[in-house]
């Protein structure tokens, strides 16, 4: 069923308030304020009820819904802009990151389902700061005792010979290795692409007894894969949500925009038209 939007922040348009040219002391006339309205893909995203919705400029860290998961930016990220024109950051690699902090509504365990819906856009093919075989983690929920998801990016040239790939994981509390799914297209620096990963442990079947992470591309499935093939069992974690880094082991060099968290599974034709709105 098609859930109704909750966000605290009106579709209508928002006034910024923003009185130019105004004194007092000069009895001087005010500017009209500036009004901002949110673009369709914003309406899109926030028809579809996300628990948690940051759009990601420079000038705006607050959650568009009602949940109130405002994030704080480190660093001081540039700005850029997405296809469609709107606001949204590039981190550089280095020591710039979001963060939201822990809450149930960023968990699986909350309603046993998690889909995490982002737009991402690698701005080099083999990253400075990475980790492992040779990876970064641009977006996750995760500590040392404390992990529960994440966002993935390979370097072009890796030790597991992954050449790029982007892969979405579910873990165990305690870490090791997680349960994901992932596409590993050719792609360019400065390209975007629309990224929705899902982690479902309610919809069991013979197939995915315990549950199973999804990852679509640009709106299409790419990926389906079981929780049972890693005894993955989500826990409630303490760990904050960050972007642009996880846990600072590696830093996504690239932009980021228009995040949303649902805690529900989104359907393939929710997606095709979240990526359509773009």
């Amino acid at each position: 069923m098609m859930k109704v939007g909750k966000g605290k922040k009106s579709l209508m348009s928002l006034t910024l308030g923003m009185l130019l040219g105004c004194s007092i002391l000069l009895g001087s006339a005010c500017a009209v304020p500036i009004t901002w309205t949110y673009s369709s893909y914003d309406s899109a995203v926030l028809a579809d009820d996300p628990v948690g919705y940051w759009p990601l400029s420079p000038s705006e860290d607050e959650d568009q819904t009602s949940s109130g998961l405002d994030g704080t930016f480190t660093g001081s990220p540039a700005a850029t802009t997405l296809p469609n024109g709107d606001d949204a950051v590039v981190f550089n690699g280095v020591d710039q990151y979001f963060t939201i902090p822990d809450h149930d509504l960023l968990e699986v365990t909350t309603t046993g389902i998690l889909t995490i819906e982002a737009w991402m856009r690698p701005d080099t093919l083999q990253f400075t700061d990475s980790e492992g075989s040779g990876y970064v983690h641009w977006m996750g929920k995760g500590t040392s005792g404390q992990h529960s998801w994440v966002a993935r990016i390979y370097n072009y040239t890796n030790a597991e010979n992954r050449p790029n790939r982007i892969s979405g994981y579910s873990f165990n509390l305690t870490g090791g290795l997680g349960a994901g799914s992932y596409f590993q297209d050719a792609i360019a620096a400065g390209e975007w692409i629309h990224y929705t990963l899902v982690i479902n442990t309610v919809d069991t079947s013979a197939t995915y007894p315990t549950g199973y992470t999804k990852l679509y591309k640009n709106g299409v499935l790419r990926d389906t894969d079981s929780l049972t093939g890693y005894s993955i069992v989500p826990g409630n974690g303490t760990a904050p949500m960050r972007i642009g880094t996880r846990d600072f082991n590696s830093f996504f060099e690239g932009a980021v925009g228009k995040v949303a968290v649902y805690d529900y599974e989104l359907t393939a034709a929710q997606l095709a038209a979240h990526y359509a709105a773009m």
